[in-house]
């Protein structure tokens, strides 16, 4: 009987072993979930805490320049959504400096010092070149679009280097985006940013947009520039550089529209 017992014990134990492995390869052979995988991608372009960048846009017609703007952006998460509100401080060129645009939820304000006025703004409205409202601001994109995965696919990244990437489908989730959908590349080893496409309501492409020269800023490696291709005209260039990421305290008095009036940069 006791032999019995323990050949019962190693089957037992075989079958355990057994359902174990199953269940890993299961597991491997499963597809990642799109939705954590474009998390992922936020977490690489944003910091979870409170920080300011300097931005610039520069846009260049058939290779030449012929614009600029430089933004300060304060970004904020909301602790009840987790999406970011954020505060842009135009800076140059002289004549817009000083002027403010505040992103709080799906709310987007203007403010022009001199005429003392606040305004509602589209996040889709042209800022400069095919830079929008809505691509200076930081967002969580996870947070305002269903991802799906259509697959994997080896494209060329904005130094021109091979990288291997899931492709994502995102659909709008959330009221008042920038964009219907998007199609996004993102880099399957790192969870970087690659390459996106952006497009309107009935299927057009507005743009497409390459994330590169990643840098490390604020404990990650983070894209230091996005270069913007117009969808009709590829010598149409909009190109934004972001630059001096400090992490700081960003008071809720600053995010709110009535007190744009009162702002004042430390």
């Amino acid at each position: 009987m006791p032999y019995v017992t323990f050949e019962r014990g190693k089957a037992a134990g075989r079958a355990t072993v057994l359902a174990a492995l199953l269940f890993a390869l299961a597991a491997a052979a499963a597809p990642p979930d799109a939705q954590h995988i474009l998390a992922a991608s936020d977490d690489v372009r944003n910091p979870q805490y409170p920080f300011s960048i300097t931005t610039t846009l520069i846009e260049y017609r058939d290779g030449k320049q012929t614009d600029s703007t430089a933004l300060q952006v304060y970004s904020k998460a909301a602790e009840n959504s987790g999406q970011f509100r954020s505060l842009i401080r135009f800076v140059a060129p002289p004549r817009d400096a000083n002027k403010l645009m505040l992103k709080n939820g799906n709310d987007l304000w203007f403010y022009d010092p001199t005429g003392k006025s606040t305004i509602r703004l589209s996040p889709q409205q042209r800022l400069l070149g095919q830079a929008a409202n809505g691509d200076v601001v930081t967002v969580n994109l996870a947070k305002d679009y269903r991802a799906k995965l259509a697959g994997e696919e080896d494209v060329q990244d904005g130094e021109r280097q091979n990288q291997h990437c899931y492709k994502l489908e995102l659909a709008a989730a959330a009221p008042d985006v920038t964009y219907d959908h998007i199609e996004m590349w993102i880099a399957a080893a790192t969870s970087r940013p690659i390459k996106a496409r952006y497009f309107s309501e009935s299927g057009r492409l507005l743009k497409s947009a390459y994330f590169r020269h990643f840098q490390d800023n604020l404990g990650q490696q983070r894209p230091t520039e996005m270069v913007i291709i117009d969808g009709l005209n590829p010598n149409w260039v909009t190109v934004m550089r972001y630059s001096d990421f400090v992490k700081r305290d960003i008071p809720d008095t600053w995010l709110q529209a009535d007190y744009l009036p009162r702002f004042s940069p430390e």
